[in-house]
């Protein structure tokens, strides 16, 4: 059986502000009115990192707005959600943030066989140049890509 995932919503903005090093791939502790909203794609990532706090890790600033046909009962759209991950990988990743400059940012939300789970990466602040640099080299990227197709049509 293979594995079915389907994409809730990307940060595209975190591979443009973050050198992505590592990804993991974390379980999510939800409330029924946030799988309902997942599954609409109402979800915001702005501002939003996990961090570890007493050994557990955890997803701060990830907005899932309220379901639209939910009661009194419905979330709270900006609480701090539980993030489901071994020990040891909790322990590595404690390690790793610890050292300067590293941080967890959520990369996607996606629903991989029927529960939701966030790809996290374990990512490095970009200064600007950097930025500057790498959108420099996608554009290359893009004219090559362009010119080989071209070259293959015959329209040199």
């Amino acid at each position: 059986m293979a594995d079915e995932t389907r994409n809730i919503a990307t940060n595209r903005r975190a591979r443009h502000e973050y050198e992505v090093l590592a990804t993991i791939e974390a379980g999510l502790v939800l409330r029924g009115t946030e799988v309902k909203s997942l599954r609409d794609s109402q979800v915001t990532f702005k501002d939003s990192y996990a961090t570890i706090r007493n050994a557990e890790a955890w997803l701060l600033g990830c907005h899932i707005n309220p379901y639209s046909h939910g009661t009194d009962a419905n979330h709270d759209p900006e609480r701090d959600r539980k993030l489901l991950l071994h020990r040891r990988e909790v322990a590595r990743l404690t390690g790793k943030i610890a050292e300067r400059g590293l941080t967890l940012v959520p990369l996607r939300l996606y629903f991989k066989n029927g529960r939701a789970k966030v790809e996290l990466g374990l990512a490095r602040g970009r200064k600007l140049h950097d930025k500057r640099s790498a959108l420099r080299e996608r554009e290359v990227r893009r004219e090559m890509d362009k010119a080989a197709r071209a070259g293959r049509r015959g329209e040199w």
